[in-house]
């Protein structure tokens, strides 16, 4: 029999890194390969309870870039210095990962690109690496695009995506700071064996699969949705952070819900609003009068706000007068997708969100606010038709509160009605999102594209691991 492989994932400190990372690395341990994800003791406690693979943990150097103690995790910061922190920390574990790795080599090592040393370490031991970030291919060939062919210096605005297989309209110019980030970073990444993609190929599209392997020269591995690899309803509870409401109490809510009734608002776990665009929010759901589940990760351990407080993100008297829960904190978002009374999605692109509503067929209603979110919109409504945009046109550095311009609630309700009211083009829209979450499903089970993938990687990993060897 085949000796199983050696595999260690090395996921970015961040709970939209660590989720997939570590339903991908579920994958190869469920084909009998011995996994073993490398992080810090907290951001172990976020990870499935219901796991086939062994954690290597190292200490956190909170002190040396001087974080308290017990912060660990892009989730636990709320500004853009604390964040910047966190890489610095996490940068900071080279050295306890190498002496590791060293120590106990692997056939492979799966790195987040935020982790550009991984390369180093990879090639100095000769072991073969794998680059992650999370993001779709689309957006991969986009930003591989834009750093080929750069617009000028003084662009601002809307612009279009240079030298791609279609004519794909961006809202907003990516910021300097963001790019300049972005971009070493990708370069690095490429220099990797391949791309490990958290998506499908008839998501992402064969042209921009070929784009990226025939124009950027480099290879890529779908092997999404992983969040497909979570069956059961406690599963899907367990991905990520400790729910802040019990999982029964959303199930028993939703299913007191007719069908496609229900709006679902969550702009991720990092993405923190002032209160005054947590207000025109609040304005749109109210005038628009659905039933509806929002997620406020900015109000965490709030619950006991003074009226005075609450009434700075919230019209007066809201949460009496309206058919809704509102959650402060970390919500069950599988599950709460899977439910057949979602209608829609209010989103802020981030990849683990798209590619959870494309696999629960839920339409999505995009409003991105950094990073790789402006391209994931135009995949959502532009390429793949199962959503609609709000209008967005801010792109900004990091997700905290630093937005300058406000969304008014006329704009909010407008997109919030046309996929929630459930005209022709709402129809159309949902028949579209239901079709891909049926392709979605067909692609991790056994003859789908990510399937198939993921055996052709495995296979090919063996063989590099017995040339090795041979040599």
């Amino acid at each position: 029999m085949d000796k199983p492989l050696k595999l260690y994932f090395i996921p970015y400190l961040a709970a939209g890194h660590i989720i997939p990372l570590c339903d991908i690395a579920s994958l190869f341990a469920s084909c009998g390969h011995f996994v073993t994800i490398i992080t810090t003791p907290l951001n172990a406690k976020i990870l499935p309870k219901s796991n086939n693979f062994n954690v290597q943990t190292f200490e956190f150097p909170s002190q040396k870039v001087g974080l308290p103690e017990g912060v660990e995790n892009l989730s636990a910061v709320t500004d853009i210095d604390s964040g910047y922190k966190i890489y610095q920390a996490a940068t900071l574990l080279r050295e306890q990962v190498e002496h590791f790795v060293e120590k106990h080599p692997p056939d492979c090592i799966v790195a987040d690109f935020c982790f550009p040393w991984v390369d180093e370490v990879a090639n100095k031991l000769h072991i073969p690496r794998f680059a992650f970030n999370g993001f779709s291919l689309f957006t991969i060939c986009a930003m591989e695009s834009l750093k080929s062919h750069p617009l000028p210096d003084n662009a601002s605005g809307p612009f279009v995506i240079p030298n791609f297989p279609r004519d794909i309209i961006i809202n907003s110019t990516p910021p300097f700071e963001s790019k300049s980030f972005v971009d070493p970073h990708l370069t690095i990444a490429l220099k990797s064996r391949g791309f490990i993609i958290n998506s499908f190929v008839e998501l992402d599209g064969e042209e921009y699969v070929e784009y990226y392997e025939k124009i950027i020269g480099h290879k890529a591995w779908h092997l999404g949705p992983a969040s497909l690899v979570r069956k059961t309803t406690q599963e899907k509870a367990e991905r990520g952070e400790k729910s802040t409401k019990d999982v029964q109490k959303y199930l028993t809510w939703l299913n007191s819900k007719c069908d496609n009734s229900v709006l679902y608002i969550s702009f991720g776990s990092i993405c923190y609003f002032p209160d005054k665009q947590l207000f025109e929010i609040a304005s749109a759901i109210e005038a628009s009068g659905y039933d509806f589940i929002w997620v406020v990760p900015e109000k965490k351990g709030k619950e006991n706000e003074s009226e005075e407080e609450k009434e700075k993100w919230l019209p007066k008297g809201f949460e009496e007068r309206n058919k809704g829960m509102i959650v402060r904190g970390w919500a069950p978002q599988m599950v709460i997708l899977g439910h057949p009374a979602l209608g829609a999605f209010l989103t802020h692109c981030g990849w683990n969100s798209v590619v959870e509503a494309v696999s629960a067929g839920v339409p999505m209603i995009t409003w991105p606010v950094h990073s790789d979110q402006f391209y994931n919109e135009k995949l959502i409504t532009q390429v793949r038709g199962i959503g609609v945009e709000v209008g967005v046109d801010e792109w900004i550095t990091a997700a905290f509160r630093d937005m300058k311009k406000l969304v008014k609630r006329d704009q909010i309700e407008k997109a919030l009605r046309r996929l929630m009211d459930g005209g022709d083009e709402a129809v159309q829209i949902r028949q579209r999102a239901q079709k891909f979450a049926k392709i979605a499903r067909h692609a991790v089970q056994e003859g789908g594209s990510s399937h198939e993938s993921l055996v052709t990687l495995i296979d090919e990993l063996k063989q590099l691991r017995d040339n090795k060897v041979l040599n």
